[in-house]
């Protein structure tokens, strides 16, 4: 013969749980959100500025959220 149970299931819940607000991250400073920020491209012997180019933010690491909200 089989064992019978002795413990009981505690009651669902019927009430269903609010939803979560969804909160909106804040985007990161030093990109604007882009994940890209603007490096000065140097050349020649006395490194003058020729130009720009993208680069990985380095505070975001390119996911354009603030990591410190």
């Amino acid at each position: 013969m089989a064992t019978t149970r002795t413990t009981t299931k505690p009651p669902k819940n019927l009430a269903p749980d609010p939803d979560p607000v969804a909160v909106e991250p804040a985007p990161c400073q030093p990109c604007g959100g882009s994940g890209n920020v603007a490096i000065t491209v140097r050349v020649g012997r006395k490194r003058r500025p020729v130009g720009q180019q993208d680069g990985l933010c380095l505070n975001c690491l390119g996911s354009g959220t603030d990591p410190d909200a």
